[in-house]
């Protein structure tokens, strides 16, 4: 089984990322559940507007979209601004729009029996509406969205320290993600084990 998590950060490598390291907790925890677990920092790569998956001449979208198609489990990871998810996830949302209208050999969405979860880091409220919008569009692309699939950090309203500044929170945080990687593999596993029926 294989997992990707999309950092869906603003930093550039090789700026710390929070979100990062918090994501890296529930890779860890599928790494030690036996799904083989990669990660790509989506503002790195040169991935063009637009709700189509190969967008042409230097788009680096067609490379992520052969790894989603690899991958039983996704994990999003976006931190907070302005109480919203950042501008890469929504670019990552918009491209992954396009696989709606895609289909397998047995013809069904190609999301489908594919799990996913939520990171969210922020030094200001607004992670349960992050975690909401990222949600709802996996699930309209296909994906399966299991309970608790998701873990976050944050300090509370206002500004204040961000997720590597700061050890309070981490625990809770830490341990959800724990969670959440744990309700990933389990659902991934059923559905790999009795995969959606092709529609009638």
């Amino acid at each position: 089984m294989k997992a990707l998590l999309i950092n869906c950060t603003l930093k550039k490598s090789p700026e710390p990322s929070n979100t990062e390291a918090l994501a890296s907790e529930v890779a860890a925890r599928l790494t030690k559940l036996g799904v083989r677990t990669e990660s790509v920092r989506a503002v790195d790569l040169a991935i063009a507007p637009g709700v189509v998956t190969d967008a042409g001449d230097g788009d680096a979208w067609p490379d992520v979209h052969e790894r989603l198609l690899d991958s039983e489990i996704l994990v999003i990871a976006s931190p907070t601004w302005l109480g919203r998810p950042s501008s890469v996830a929504q670019r990552v949302l918009e491209r992954m729009d396009a696989m709606m209208s895609e289909t397998d050999q047995d013809d069904r969405p190609v999301a489908y029996d594919r799990v996913a979860g939520v990171v969210v880091t922020g030094n200001e409220d607004g992670a349960h509406h992050v975690i909401s919008e990222i949600s709802g569009a996996l699930a309209d692309i296909g994906y399966t969205i299991p309970g608790q699939a998701w873990t976050y950090w944050h300090l509370g309203p206002g500004p204040g320290p961000d997720y590597l500044d700061d050890e309070r929170g981490r625990d809770w945080a830490h341990s959800t993600g724990r969670t959440m990687a744990d309700n990933l593999h389990r659902v991934a596993s059923a559905l790999a084990g009795r995969p959606s029926p092709v529609s009638g």
